[in-house]
């Protein structure tokens, strides 16, 4: 076990007075979700002959996972609930997404541990409004208590529409304390060209979602940042009300490769985030041209990426110093991450003018067709 993990697991064990719930009691799930196609698809059979995700941790940052499923019961620690929005263990409304995301890491990797995160709703247009971002505390609770791989699969709609400051620090300390996170593409297709958050962080590995004949999900959103592309059709998940129903998305595409970052980290633990992103790219299944925005470098390849992480690349990634040149601006306050405000005055005077010149256009027009208008226009069929 590397000195990093070493770390981690002596302050997991510090702080495990603070962990909500119950930890981990039998050695592994003792009910698979049933097999879809994405085991031939991903080759996840040659992969789990290597390794299943043994101790690794994967924090499912969702909505919630009913830890009493026979696929999960033993495998989850419960974290907080960052939304305290009234909804509790139990409820139909509770847990339906997070309970199928973390069945479909347990699917690739079912030796791994869940550390459940709250941080969404199931129905977002019935979220409340939470001070501070549940999604960046989310992120800090799970490498605070010893989350190998963090997985979200999580955006559109209310989350995941703009770029925030707190979850972009969150992401730096994960990476500095090495844990990969994976974050779903979105589900807009090729609809808008807005950026999803969490998987246009830097450093965040974005998953597109595959249909059955390998070509993109037509509801996965295009996006360059797209690093790779798994299963996301059909995909056989628990239910938090027991049972299994197939499910589609770039959601469980990602929890099903932050299955494979799992495996992989429990063959080889010293693999820093830079080296699985690499990993995952260089062993895909490329498309033509190597890569592009519907798919990323292309399908995740389990058994090939496993392979790699035991003889990883070298990782060249470190701070460098700026050495361009330097720009003053005076300091107004203005936070770097949002545009000043906009000067409407002249805006607005243009917009008058352009209101009066439309009318008149459209008072020419009305007056010219009257003149022209034939005698036996009014009351005429023809």
């Amino acid at each position: 076990m590397s000195v990093r993990r070493i770390t981690v697991a002596v302050t997991a064990a510090l702080l495990g007075l603070a962990v909500q719930g119950t930890a981990v009691a039998v050695p592994f799930a003792a009910v698979t979700v049933p097999q879809s196609w994405e085991y031939q698809a991903m080759g996840l059979g040659e992969a789990q002959q290597t390794a299943q995700g043994e101790g690794i941790k994967v924090a499912v940052l969702d909505s919630g996972v009913e830890a009493d499923h026979p696929a999960l019961r033993g495998r989850v620690t419960t974290g907080p609930d960052y939304l305290q929005d009234g909804l509790q263990a139990g409820d139909p409304e509770w847990g339906g997404h997070g309970t199928a995301m973390a069945s479909d890491v347990l699917k690739v990797a079912p030796k791994a541990e869940i550390l459940s995160v709250r941080v969404t709703n199931d129905d977002e247009e019935k979220m409340e409004f939470v001070k501070g971002s549940p999604i960046a505390r989310g992120i800090d609770y799970a490498v605070d208590h010893g989350a190998d791989v963090i997985s979200m699969s999580i955006g559109d709609e209310l989350l995941g529409s703009s770029y925030n400051g707190d979850e972009a620090a969150a992401l730096a300390r994960a990476a500095q304390k090495g844990v990969p996170v994976l974050a779903s593409a979105g589900n807009d297709g090729d609809m808008f060209n807005d950026a999803q958050y969490p998987a246009a962080y830097p450093g965040v590995i974005a998953v597109a979602a595959l249909q059955q004949n390998g070509s993109r999900a037509d509801f996965s959103t295009v996006r360059t940042y797209n690093a790779v592309a798994a299963p996301g059709v059909a995909i056989m998940s628990a239910k938090n009300t027991g049972g299994y129903a197939t499910i589609d998305g770039t959601s469980p595409a990602t929890a099903l490769t932050a299955g494979v970052v799992a495996l992989m980290l429990s063959h080889n633990d010293e693999v820093t985030p830079a080296q699985v992103r690499t990993i995952l790219t260089s062993t895909a299944r490329h498309p033509s041209g190597g890569r592009n925005a519907l798919v990323g470098y292309g399908t995740v390849d389990a058994a090939a990426a496993v392979r790699g992480a035991a003889k990883p690349p070298a990782d060249e990634t470190a701070p460098v110093a700026y050495k361009g040149k330097q720009f003053l601006a005076t300091p107004d306050g203005t936070p770097k991450t949002k545009n000043a405000p906009l000067d409407t005055t002249m805006v607005g005077i243009g917009l008058g003018a352009a209101a009066v010149g439309l009318l008149m256009v459209i008072g020419g027009v009305l007056i010219s067709r009257v003149g022209r208008r034939p005698a036996n226009a009014v009351g005429s069929s023809g």
